[in-house]
């Protein structure tokens, strides 16, 4: 199961993420967010020592935009959060990994079939916001999606919900992102509460051997 942790913002915060068994740290890349990141020496040495992928998240961006942040950040995965066309994604994918997000709600139709050259697909809550409602939608809703593409898990996740995450039986289901829900405050997260998560995810990692 592949664990992205988004809406880092701190240098040393991301250098203690960093020595978690994580796959994904995500970085936001969004002025109205309390999340935004924003160029200094800290974080980008933090950065550069990441061993996980490192994911640029946009919402309605132009290409030219995302890709000189990807190229001043490093990035290797960009994350589409808003209502970007099939040919953006199209045009990123042939430089970056693409996790396109939608946003789920009882009546959402998961034909997505016209959106198929992202790698992946991030199911959010739907909500006032693009991301960050802290809410979870109906599971359930899940099994209506018959596409081929793998896609991650978010809304609203927790400490509490690794249990239940680890009962999703979904052939496409490749994984979460978990944000808000372990933060003490925007784009600060919780070390101790990750690393106590992803040890019942990936029982087999023993983060307390990393000496963390």
């Amino acid at each position: 199961m592949k664990i992205k942790v988004c809406g880092l913002k701190y240098g040393l915060n991301v250098q203690e993420i960093g020595d978690l068994p994580i796959d994904y740290a995500g970085f936001i890349f969004v002025g109205a967010s309390p999340r935004n990141v924003d160029y200094s020496p800290g974080l980008m040495l933090a950065m550069n020592k990441l061993e996980c992928n490192k994911v640029g998240v946009f919402v309605n961006a132009p290409t030219y935009f995302i890709k000189a942040k990807a190229e001043l950040f490093g990035l290797n995965s960009i994350q589409l959060h808003g209502d970007e066309s099939p040919y953006q994604i199209e045009a990123l994918s042939k430089d970056y990994e693409v996790i396109k997000v939608f946003s789920v709600g009882d009546d959402f139709n998961f034909n997505l079939s016209q959106y198929s050259r992202a790698d992946y697909f991030l199911f959010d809550t739907k909500g006032k916001k693009r991301g960050g409602n802290g809410t979870k939608f109906n599971w359930d809703l899940l099994n209506e999606y018959v596409g081929d593409t793998p896609f991650l898990l978010s809304g609203g996740l927790g400490p509490e919900d690794a249990e239940e995450i680890l009962k999703i039986n979904h052939p496409q289901f490749a994984g979460i992102d978990v944000n808000s829900g372990f933060e003490t405050e925007p784009g600060l997260k919780n070390t101790e509460l990750l690393k106590q998560f992803i040890n019942v995810l990936k029982p087999n990692c023993h983060t307390e051997l990393l000496n963390i």
